[in-house]
């Protein structure tokens, strides 16, 4: 008997799920050390009274073997809302079973259920097998836009040098 695919939103009861596949994305995208996110954090963001993201599950026979983690961003140029995927994760053992596509397919539907003109995600530049499987899918690399962040010591500078006096 075939295994069966489910894609669902997923409940509070799925926070220590996500948490994990955010940890193992982490060690995947060479970056163990990174994750600073505690269930508590995914609770309040993802659950509490101020949403700040959705997230879908993949399961595979009721049990958790992906997820992608996404909230909405605003285009000046599009004067609309379009999804940002923060994070697009599937098992090893279960990629190649057309599970990543499924998700990513469920937020493209959601977004053009919304009205969502455009979905957009980051991919590392070294992750090729992510490339090659995000251009199959149809979408396209901008290369001539960067991501800058400010955080840490950096953010709390240019923070503070900007702060209304009282």
């Amino acid at each position: 008997m075939a295994a069966t695919l489910n894609i669902r939103p997923a409940t509070p009861a799925d926070v220590p799920h996500i948490l994990a596949f955010i940890r193992e994305l982490a060690e995947y995208e060479r970056e163990p050390d990174a994750v600073h996110a505690t269930e508590g954090d995914l609770f309040r963001d993802g659950f509490g009274p101020s949403k700040r993201f959705h997230c879908l599950i993949a399961e595979l026979d009721s049990a958790p073997i992906g997820f992608a983690l996404y909230f909405h961003n605003y285009s000046t140029w599009r004067g609309h809302t379009g999804i940002h995927i923060e994070d697009l994760y599937v098992r090893p053992a279960h990629r190649g079973q057309g599970i990543g596509r499924a998700l990513l397919t469920h937020v493209a539907a959601i977004a053009l259920s919304e009205g969502c003109p455009r979905l957009q995600w980051d991919v590392l530049e070294w992750n090729t097998p992510a490339i090659g499987f995000y251009e199959r899918m149809g979408a396209t690399m901008l290369m001539e836009w960067r991501t800058m962040r400010v955080s840490g010591e950096a953010l709390r500078s240019l923070g503070s040098a900007g702060a209304p006096s009282r």
